[in-house]
């Protein structure tokens, strides 16, 4: 009996450590939104801004889809 508490503690010791990695991986919840932190990936690329003004003319009747 004293063998199992014993392997149960050092599981839940573990599971603890990795419990705190995952949490500290993943931040403290008050991070930028993902929308906030792509913002300006795209600045000046040439092929979003095409992507852009064809999505434009589309919303607008001028192409067809």
């Amino acid at each position: 009996m004293r063998q199992n508490r014993q392997e149960f503690e050092v599981r839940l010791a573990r599971v603890e450590k990795e419990l705190a990695e995952l949490k500290a991986a993943l931040g403290n919840g008050r991070s930028r939104p993902w929308y906030r932190q792509i913002v300006g990936d795209f600045a000046g690329d040439k092929v979003f801004g095409k992507i852009v003004r064809l999505g434009q003319l589309i919303r607008r009747g001028k192409l067809k889809g």
